[in-house]
């Protein structure tokens, strides 16, 4: 009865030494108190009594949002600047024995590499400057916990607060601001708007004027073709007297009838001209001779 019982412990405290460790995990284990192995993913056994696993790590990315912490800037101003810290653990046995509680002097580090990196800001530098302030932290940070088995992988400054009268005076800055850029925009717009008018102005008066140019060359054009068309109608009818070789007797009774269609008009007196009397005459005579014959 008794070897079973002992058979029994022999087997629980066997089986007790078995370990099976999961993905993303390792132990840290020590043989009569000093540091023996690491133990990585899988199956391992630790003997009871003589080994002890002393630390459990996790070799996941772990995020570690910091409390704000005080800082002064270059310019005497003092702010809330808070951080999160992205790292990983790459060496369980430097981390499990590099140093005392690793969490609380990566937040120190932190704080105190912060405070340094401020302090040569002025407060508009330190709220525009984000991704310089987190650059360097994250490579002062990967270089001083490498001692640490502690990979810095990422650093970001989460939240920066100003003292409240600062606040407001940067509320008071940023509202002018934005009333003086609205004024200038105004301003543009109306100096824009002014200048479209004016060259529609411009454009319209210099079309005016060619419409104008264009119509009086048009009447000008058009009275050049009267005239030459009348002097070509003169021109044809004295030809055509020519070639009916009309004697100046002709052209004299021409004229005569010319005065004739003038007298029977509303003039009351008429002057005819000396070389036409002899024409009336030549006129009365024929007039004469005609009608006797007629008779």
């Amino acid at each position: 009865m008794i070897g079973i019982v002992i058979l029994i412990i022999l087997v629980v405290i066997f089986v007790s030494g078995i370990k099976i460790i999961p993905q993303s995990k390792a132990y840290v284990v020590e043989r009569l108190g000093a540091y023996h192995r690491t133990m990585q993913t899988g199956l391992h056994y630790v003997f009871p009594f003589i080994e002890r696993i002393s630390n459990k790590v996790s070799l996941k990315e772990i995020v570690k949002d910091f409390a704000p912490q005080p800082v002064i800037t270059k310019d005497n101003v003092t702010m809330q600047i808070d951080t999160v810290v992205y790292y990983q653990i790459t060496d369980p046995k430097l981390y499990s024995y590099g140093v005392e509680n690793p969490i609380n002097a990566i937040e120190n580090l932190t704080a105190t590499t912060l405070r340094n990196i401020i302090g040569e800001l002025e407060l508009d530098e330190t709220l525009t400057s984000r991704d310089v302030i987190n650059t360097k932290m994250r490579s002062i940070l990967d270089e001083a916990t490498d001692p640490w088995g502690v990979k810095v992988n990422r650093v970001e400054v989460k939240n920066i607060l100003p003292p409240r009268d600062i606040q407001e005076s940067m509320e008071k800055q940023m509202r002018a601001e934005r009333e003086r850029r609205e004024a200038i925009l105004k301003a543009e717009g109306e100096k824009k708007a002014a200048i479209l008018i004016a060259e529609g102005e411009k454009e319209s008066t210099i079309l005016r004027a060619d419409a104008q140019k264009e119509a009086k060359i048009k009447q000008a054009e058009a009275e050049a073709e009267a005239i030459v068309k009348i002097q070509e109608a003169t021109a044809q009818g004295l030809k055509l007297l020519k070639d009916a070789k009309m004697d100046e007797s002709v052209l004299k009774l021409k004229s005569y009838e010319a005065m004739v269609n003038v007298a029977n008009g509303n003039a009351t007196k008429i002057i005819v001209p000396s070389d036409l009397q002899g024409l009336v005459t030549a006129g009365t005579v024929l007039k004469e001779t005609l009608t006797k014959e007629e008779k």
